[in-house]
């Protein structure tokens, strides 16, 4: 089964790294599907905008069922909402639990319940790509980020694990790990300061910041068929400041 105009649903889609995969998805011939907790802009002609809150498991399967309805189901599954500019940076014991809580929800729980919700299009399919996004965070520490490590730390392990549930059912998952992204969230974010973001970048091999964009290739490899041997894996997309 070729991997050619598959239908794609990326999560997080309204802004920042979600909207320019799903750029690069529909760039690459894919359907499209883009869900969001809310929409101010209209997504490209090429993207269908959702609706969804995507750490509701009624929410998702509104939003799956719709697509499975007007396009037979989910091929593509990129799990990149998450919550990370809106966190408050501050030291561990210093973070509540229901802020802590919170992460965990909307970047881990969201991907087990997205993933759970289309894995049954694939299985009867035979072919499915479930691409994750992670943070290359979770191997190197920071300061003042233990909620959003901890989360993205849980969605290394989700990946390895749930890759070696569904390889037999030529559903491939891996994951994306990228540096410090400069998304409308960071940059509304004062504690992300140009002090900061020019630490970050003096780190890396290649000097200069990251944009969403630097990500897209790497999606859409993930997506194809040339892909199909590679699974459980982490691919850290930083410019060079981490070497996993």
């Amino acid at each position: 089964m070729t991997s050619q105009t598959k239908t794609a649903l990326v999560t997080g889609a309204a802004t920042g790294i979600g909207a320019a995969l799903s750029r690069a998805l529909a760039g690459a011939g894919h359907r499209v599907y883009g869900a969001d907790l809310s929409w101010e802009d209209e997504p490209e002609s090429n993207i269908q905008a959702l609706q969804c809150d995507v750490a509701d498991v009624d929410s998702v399967q509104r939003c799956v069922s719709r697509i499975e309805e007007e396009a037979g189901g989910v091929d593509i599954l990129v799990n990149n909402a998450a919550i990370a500019g809106a966190l408050d940076l501050r030291p561990f014991d210093a973070i509540p639990p229901e802020e802590f809580a919170r992460a965990l929800q909307t970047n881990v729980l969201s991907q087990f319940l997205c993933s759970r919700a289309v894995i049954g299009h694939m299985r009867r399919s035979g072919w499915g790509r479930i691409i994750n996004l992670t943070s290359g965070t979770a191997f190197i520490g920071v300061p003042n980020m233990l909620h959003y490590i901890a989360s993205k730390g849980a969605i290394v392990s989700l990946t390895r694990s749930l890759a070696t549930e569904v390889g037999q059912d030529g559903v491939t998952v891996n994951a994306l790990a990228p540096g410090l992204t400069i998304t409308e969230g960071i940059e509304s974010n004062a504690a992300f300061s140009q002090a900061m973001r020019d630490g970050v970048v003096a780190s890396r091999s290649i000097r200069r910041e990251e944009r969403p964009d630097d990500l897209a290739g790497a999606c859409v490899f993930l997506a194809s068929d040339a892909a199909e041997f590679l699974t459980g894996q982490i691919m850290v997309i930083d410019g060079g400041a981490t070497f996993h």
